[in-house]
């Protein structure tokens, strides 16, 4: 029995069966944007821990920067006995968000609790009840925002029931039939049938959709957003938990549509591994919470502050909003030629920046989404020396999310991988070709 054989049953003994393996190869070490397994196994990593590696494994920046901070102390929370760290990062991250208007940040540590918190402090603020979220959104396992995500199973099967006040509208997605104005028409008809626009406080909504399918957000859609949600007081929140850090050829994706989101949330790509999230804001919207009702134990932690301050730092220096523009041209060369070759498989090749994705379909068909051949390619990835994620709302699409310091000779070597990968599963597959 190999070692990855004997770590996964052990880890099926000890662990719950709700928190799954996708892959059974256990990690020694990674190196950028490669994995080493206990057996001796390399993998190119596609994945980088659901956009959270944005500036690779084990950056030496990084590493010296968390190493001297855990030297030094390694925890006394930020709201007993603060530290410089997390007063540099909040002037740092502030300063990056979108817009103008003074803002002010406020530390927690996953992505879930930062949308937790954003809808707390859009309450505050308006004293409304109702939050807005869209068809196919991911904002996290707890229990208001399984309310808020869009997409039952496996998020929310079986854990109800959810707050009440929480609302859902149609995302639109050309390719599925849904327009801009059948998106803007649904809330038009929410406001007249469920909820009085002044009682709303939030609206909720990623600029490209994480797990319910990378489906993005035009800028023309979210500036009608932001009109509506100013013409009814309504707070915007833009969830950039999946998409921040330079990962869509921006800082963040909100960027593209000219806004300025009233709360911005802020997760994954932070600090390159370490647990830390945000909820960045106008600076009066978040002075409405009261004193004490924002915060967490672990909420930017020393650690934390240390490795997102380095991770800044890499971004700039090695030009890595550039370079995620560099990386999506040559997925987008690569896919586009499977495509030529496959048709009436890759229904449609999308994304931003590193944050790219395919959706398989049946016969060219979008109404038939092609599950079985996206299950297979994500089944066979280890076989391949690939790091892949599956994601969309019917599981039939593929999701490409490498680290942006990524070269491009292993780039290239990933890519060509997965085309063999793609080529045989379509071979031998139970679909048509």
């Amino acid at each position: 029995m190999s070692n990855n054989q004997q770590l996964q049953a052990r880890k099926n003994a000890a662990i719950a069966s709700g928190q799954g393996t996708l892959y059974p190869a256990y990690v020694d070490h990674a190196k950028n944007a490669e994995i080493w397994d206990v057996d001796g196994n390399r993998y190119i990593d596609f994945g980088a821990g659901i956009a959270v590696c944005n500036t690779g494994h084990a950056h030496p920046k990084l590493v010296k920067a968390v190493s001297e901070q855990m030297a030094r102390f390694s925890h006394t929370c930020v709201m007993v006995n603060p530290y410089e760290s997390a007063v540099l990062l909040a002037e740092k991250i502030t300063a990056l968000a979108p817009g103008d208007t003074p803002k002010k940040a406020a530390f927690i540590t996953t992505g879930a609790e930062a949308v937790e918190n954003a809808v707390k402090v859009a309450r505050a603020y308006t004293g409304r009840r109702g939050v807005i979220a869209f068809n196919g959104g991911f904002h996290g396992r707890t229990n208001m925002t399984m309310a808020l995500t869009g997409k039952i199973t496996p998020y929310k099967d079986k854990f109800g029931p959810f707050p009440a006040d929480i609302f859902h509208v149609p995302f639109p997605i050309a390719m599925h039939g849904i327009s801009e104005k059948d998106a803007l028409k649904a809330l038009t008809n929410l406001f007249k049938v469920d909820i009085a626009p002044a009682d709303v406080a939030a609206l909720i909504i990623e600029p490209i959709q994480g797990e319910g399918g990378f489906y993005e957000a035009s800028p023309a859609f979210l500036q009608a957003l932001r009109t509506l949600c100013d013409e009814h007081g309504i707070v915007m929140i833009c969830d950039e938990i999946q998409s921040g850090f330079a990962r869509t050829g921006k800082m963040f994706c909100t960027e593209y549509a000219g806004i300025e989101p009233d709360i911005m949330t802020m997760a994954k790509g932070i600090a390159g591994g370490v647990p830390l999230s945000a909820v960045v804001g106008k600076q009066h919207i978040m002075d409405a919470a009261p004193v004490g009702g924002l915060g967490g134990t672990y909420g930017g932690s020393p650690l934390a502050t240390a490795a997102a301050l380095a991770v800044l730092e890499v971004i700039e220096e090695e030009q890595l909003i550039d370079r995620a523009r560099a990386i999506e041209a040559q997925f987008f060369e690569t896919l586009g030629q499977l495509q030529s070759r496959y048709p009436q498989l890759i229904g449609d090749i999308r994304g931003k920046g590193a944050m790219i994705a395919i959706e398989l379909v049946t016969d060219g068909d979008a109404d038939q989404p092609n599950v079985d051949l996206t299950k297979a390619i994500i089944g066979e990835a280890m076989n391949h020396g690939l790091v892949l994620l599956a994601c969309g709302f019917y599981g039939n699409v593929i999701r490409f999310l490498p680290p942006l310091t990524i070269d491009d000779a292993t780039l290239a070597e990933g890519l060509n991988a997965f085309c063999a990968l793609f080529e045989k599963a379509a071979a031998t597959g139970k679909t048509k070709i």
